[in-house]
């Protein structure tokens, strides 16, 4: 197991939020993109301490999506930016635990994926982790002052959307 590896694994053991039903690609294969490696195993979400899991209702369609403010809440970096023609609808604030924010998007999954894995981390948020599977993928990032986890999933309720959460745990 290599460095990144370990250390990732070491990560989701300590309680890093993950989602549930995401493994490799059919292939094995990592999320397209720099330093994405597939995580091994797969656990629980009792396991992981699962934190996207039952925040916001994720078969709300873009149609009917309402735009919520910003900045999205307190905790949640300034500097995130969401892929083109996404409508963020959903902000929790989980006080000491950290704040998801949810949207759904018309840009096409591989779109969104290519965003998560390039423009992103151009911005500040290295990817650490993270595995992608024909219809979802997710991703622990880093920006070294804050960490989270960001996941994507085509909507099976809005054909040609997709679904992003991302996850950024309280700074230090």
């Amino acid at each position: 197991m290599g460095l990144r590896a370990a250390a990732l694994a070491v990560a989701l053991l300590l309680g890093l939020p993950t989602l549930a039903g995401c493994g490799g690609d059919a292939d094995g294969e990592p999320a397209s993109g720099r330093g994405t490696e597939p995580t091994q195993g797969h656990e629980t979400d009792q396991e992981a301490g699962n934190e996207l899991e039952g925040a916001a209702d994720r078969t709300i369609c873009q149609a009917d999506a309402t735009a919520v403010a910003t900045p999205y809440a307190e905790g949640f970096p300034d500097a995130w930016r969401f892929p083109p023609r996404t409508t963020v609808y959903d902000v929790e604030d989980r006080g000491s635990t950290g704040v998801i924010v949810t949207g759904i998007s018309s840009t096409p999954f591989k779109q969104i994926l290519d965003f998560l894995n390039h423009d992103a981390v151009d911005a500040g948020f290295e990817v650490t982790g993270g595995e992608t599977e024909e219809h979802d993928a997710e991703a622990n990032w880093s920006t070294g002052r804050q960490d989270g986890r960001w996941a994507i999933r085509e909507s099976p309720q809005c054909p040609g959307e997709t679904v992003i959460q991302v996850y950024a745990e309280p700074t230090s």
